[in-house]
C-alpha cells in the first residue's frame, strides 16, 4: 500500500489532525537538521532550530496552501535561520543577516573537517545555501526557485556555476 504524499498529510494536519504531524516529522526532520547544520555549523543550534521549524509548522499550518510541502518546509527553515542570526546579531557581530557561520574549529587550528565542507565554507552564504538545498537535501530546481523567488531556469544555471566554483575550491584544498 502506497503511503500518502506529504501534501496530502499536510492538508490533513492543516485541517486539525495533528497526530499525522509525526509522519511529516519522521520523513523530514533529518533533512531539515542537515540543512541547518550545513548552513550554521553548530549542532546544538541546528537541533534547536529544527525543533522550532516543526513548532512553526504546527503554529502556521493554516497558511499551507496546497503547494509543494518540501518548498514550504524549507522556506520555514530558511526564514528561521535568517531570523536567528538577525535576532542574535549582537552575539554574531561579524555576521550579516545572510552570512551564516562557517564551520570552523576555533580551539584547534588543525583541520578536522572534510575537504568538501572546507570548499563549501569558501562559498558565499547564498551560494552555499543553494547547493546544500539542491544537492544535499535533493530539492528540485522548481521547488528551489519557489523558495528563493526565482525561475527554475535561473536556478539551474546558477547551481551549475556554483558547482564549477565549488569544484575549484575543492581541488585547491586536496
Amino acid at each position: 500500500m502506497k503511503e500518502p504524499s506529504d501534501e496530502i498529510v499536510m492538508r490533513q494536519v492543516a485541517d486539525g489532525n495533528l497526530d499525522l504531524l509525526k509522519v511529516l516529522f519522521n520523513r523530514h526532520h533529518k533533512h531539515v537538521y542537515n540543512y541547518l547544520y550545513k548552513m550554521s555549523g553548530d549542532k546544538m543550534l541546528s537541533e534547536d532550530l529544527t525543533q522550532d521549524v516543526f513548532y512553526k509548522l504546527i503554529k502556521y499550518r493554516s497558511s499551507y496552501k496546497n503547494g509543494s510541502f518540501v518548498s514550504w518546509l524549507f522556506t520555514i527553515a530558511r526564514n528561521n535561520l535568517k531570523s536567528h542570526f538577525t535576532r542574535d546579531a549582537k552575539h554574531h557581530e561579524d555576521i550579516s543577516v545572510l552570512e551564516y557561520k562557517s564551520v570552523e574549529n576555533r580551539d584547534n587550528k588543525q583541520e578536522d573537517y572534510s575537504h568538501l565542507q572546507n570548499a563549501l565554507n569558501k562559498l558565499d552564504a547564498m551560494d552555499r545555501e543553494m547547493v546544500v538545498l539542491n544537492k544535499f537535501q535533493e530539492i528540485r530546481y522548481e521547488e528551489l526557485a519557489e523558495i528563493i523567488g526565482s525561475t527554475p531556469g535561473a536556478v539551474k544555471t546558477r547551481i551549475c556555476r556554483i558547482l564549477k566554483k565549488l569544484k575549484g575550491y575543492y581541488l585547491e584544498s586536496i
